[in-house]
C-alpha cells in the first residue's frame, strides 16, 4: 500500500524513514533533544539530507551526542573534529556545539531538564498545524524567534529563528506534516 507523505522527503529511503519514524514525533528526552539541536545547527545553510547521511558519523565524532563529554572537549578534540571528513567540518559550528553543550547543562540546572525548558514554551503540548500544502509551512514563526532570542541570551550559538523552527518541527513541538500525510494523525495519538 502506498502511503501519502509530505513531499519534502522524496523517495530517498533514508529520508523516508526519518519522515516516517522520527520527524514531528514529540521528544522529551534531553539526550535526543541535544542530538537534534546539534544536527539542526549543522544543517544551517545546507540540506537536511546532507546532515542525515552523515548522522552516524556525527554520532561517533561527538561521543553519541553526550553533552557532558562535549562540554569538556579541549582544543585537541576540536582539532580532531575539524579534520574528521565524516562530518561537516565547519569550525564555527563545531565551536558552537561545544559551547552549546555547556549552555544546555546550565539550562538543565535551572529547569531540572532541557525538556522542561523547551516544552514550557508550548505549555507542554505540541502545536498542531493544519497545513494542506508544503508552501504553507513557514521557515520560522514568532515563537521560534522568541525561543531563538532566549537561547542566544543563554549563550547558545547558531540557533537563529529558522534553525529553531526546524528543531521545533523535528522534536514534535509543532506538527507540520501536511494534513494529507499519513503521519499527521499518527503522531497525535
Amino acid at each position: 500500500m502506498n502511503k501519502t507523505r509530505c513531499t519534502w522527503c522524496g523517495t530517498d529511503p533514508l529520508y523516508m524513514a526519518y519522515h516516517d519514524q522520527e520527524w514531528g514525533v514529540p521528544v522529551y528526552e534531553d539526550a535526543i533533544l541535544f542530538e537534534f539541536l546539534v544536527l539542526e545547527t549543522f544543517q544551517a545553510g545546507l540540506s537536511w539530507i546532507t546532515v542525515l547521511r552523515k548522522r552516524e558519523n556525527f554520532r561517533k565524532a561527538f561521543d553519541h551526542f553526550d553533552y557532558l563529554k562535549i562540554a569538556a572537549y579541549n582544543e585537541q578534540k576540536y582539532d580532531e573534529l575539524i579534520l574528521d571528513q565524516g562530518i561537516i567540518r565547519n569550525k564555527l559550528k563545531v565551536r558552537a556545539t561545544i559551547s552549546n553543550a555547556t549552555a544546555f547543562i546550565e539550562i538543565q540546572k535551572e529547569y531540572g531538564s532541557f525538556s522542561n525548558y523547551i516544552w514550557n514554551f508550548t505549555n507542554n503540548e505540541p502545536i498542531i498545524n493544519q497545513r494542506a500544502d508544503l508552501n504553507e509551512i513557514p521557515a520560522n514563526t514568532d515563537l521560534s524567534t522568541k525561543i531563538s532570542k532566549d537561547l542566544k541570551k543563554r549563550g547558545f550559538k547558531f540557533v537563529g529563528t529558522t534553525v529553531i523552527y526546524a528543531f521545533m518541527q523535528a522534536i514534535g513541538m509543532v506538527n507540520d506534516h501536511v494534513s494529507s500525510c499519513f503521519r499527521f494523525n499518527e503522531i497525535m495519538i
